[in-house]
């Protein structure tokens, strides 16, 4: 028997999303540092070094669930071999207006507008620094994913992505820039060879302790648009890319069910494994792959098609927590 698919998740359900998120969070927050004295072992054939740095295990937390970076030990205490928190703008910002996440369950999906909500770096980077002194800074990696403030003009976003880098690059093992989510008006347009170039280039030029740096791209792209962006990753010598963001694409969600926002769940599976596989027949660089990853066997796809690590985001709400021990078995088998 499955105690959160059958008795917790219905009950959860019945709420609206974001007010069980955040009630999560704070239990979660809470509980975090007396969970984390009974985090689980992980097995050392699971550990693999990925662009310098060693995981535990390759099964992490995609951004967007720990967005201000307030409940880091208890994503070891789960047995996540990695937690990225984010996404972090420069200014802090409400996001957009409520309601802004919404469940699709005959799907496994769900869409969301939620655009950066966040308490803005510096609050952040107290609260990590504070985390670090107090010595319950967690055993597992722990990734920052960097976005663009909503009040920034386009032609001052790398100044923005660069404030939020300055303010935070000694608090993570890696970064990463999120260019790619669908929320944040024109924020997509910073995929754009000439745009991309520039903040990379920028970021890279900055990063003197040489922190991974990745950039975290969409699954809407086209393969000529990838391949550009896989260039300049090249060219700046990115540490890796996260693939994929949400998708635009709504073709598979029922017309009474439709939002404005990015879907993510079980209908991105498909194209998101898409990508992971020609990326990885291109180049070298890791790719860390995430959607529609909800068992062993969706997570071995992303594996087989060339991913060095996976994350969980809509998987892990849908599945609970135990569905970080089955891509481990999965990976053991």
């Amino acid at each position: 028997m499955n105690i959160y698919k059958e008795l917790v998740r219905p009950f959860l359900f019945l709420a609206d999303p974001e007010a069980v998120h955040h009630f999560a969070m704070g239990a979660l927050k809470a509980a975090g540092p007396m969970l984390a004295q009974f985090a689980p072992k992980h097995d050392p054939r699971l550990a693999r070094t990925v662009f310098g740095v060693t995981f535990p295990n390759p099964v992490g937390l995609a951004a967007g669930f720990d967005k201000n970076a307030v409940a880091l030990p208890a994503w070891e205490a789960l047995g996540f071999g990695f937690a990225e928190v984010g996404t972090i703008t420069a200014r802090a910002q409400p996001g957009n207006p409520k309601p802004r996440i919404f469940r699709v369950p005959e799907c496994s999906a769900i869409i969301n507008r939620l655009g950066f909500n966040n308490d803005g770096c510096d609050a952040v980077a107290a609260r990590l620094t504070h985390l670090r002194e107090s010595g319950r800074w967690p055993r597992i990696p722990v990734g920052i994913n960097i976005g663009k403030s909503k009040v920034a003009p386009l032609q001052e976003a790398t100044a923005d992505y660069l404030l939020s880098f300055e303010r935070l690059k000694n608090l993570g093992d890696y970064f990463v820039l999120n260019v790619s989510s669908p929320n944040t008006p024109g924020l997509r347009q910073l995929q754009d060879r000439a745009a991309l170039n520039e903040l990379l280039g920028t970021i890279q030029g900055r990063n003197t302790a040489r922190r991974p740096l990745l950039v975290k791209i969409a699954p809407d792209l086209d393969w000529p648009a990838i391949e550009e962006i896989l260039a300049l990753v090249e060219e700046h010598k990115l540490s890796g890319i996260i693939a994929t963001n949400t998708t635009i694409d709504h073709s598979s969600i029922p017309a009474h069910r439709q939002q404005q926002g990015g879907l993510s769940g079980w209908p991105l599976r498909e194209r998101s494994t898409e990508i992971v596989r020609f990326i990885a027949e291109r180049t070298k660089v890791p790719v860390i792959a995430v959607g529609g990853i909800f068992d062993g066997a969706s997570a071995m796809e992303k594996f087989d098609a060339g991913a060095a690590l996976v994350q969980l985001y809509t998987g892990f709400i849908y599945e609970g927590p135990g569905l970080v021990k089955k891509i481990c078995r999965a990976l053991l088998a």
